[in-house]
């Protein structure tokens, strides 16, 4: 199963390229923002697909997004299980 998952902007890696580390679950990871209108700031909650922002959400609903990816437990926990493992591949956690 494929999810996306909202993450927050917590670093602008390049400009130019468009990329920004954000954080899933705990994890930074680099993202393309390249899908996003506009340029990312840091604090923005984005959602997060394949290591794609592919748009932008509220606190609000990345809370509540965040919520209901935690009931439905295993699915979630696999999904970050990988989030975390091609971070510490790409040396980006």
């Amino acid at each position: 199963m494929c999810l996306g998952i909202p993450a927050q902007i917590v670093e602008i890696v390049d400009p130019e390229a468009k990329t920004a580390k954000a954080e899933i679950g705990g994890v930074r990871r680099i993202v393309s923002c390249a899908l996003l209108e506009g340029e990312a700031q840091v604090g923005e909650w984005v959602l997060v697909h394949v290591g794609f922002a592919l748009d932008r959400i509220d606190e609000e609903r990345a809370a509540e997004t965040l919520q209901l990816l935690a009931e439905m437990g295993e699915a979630y926990e696999r999904e970050l299980a990988q989030i975390r493992e091609t971070a510490s591949e790409a040396g980006a956690a």
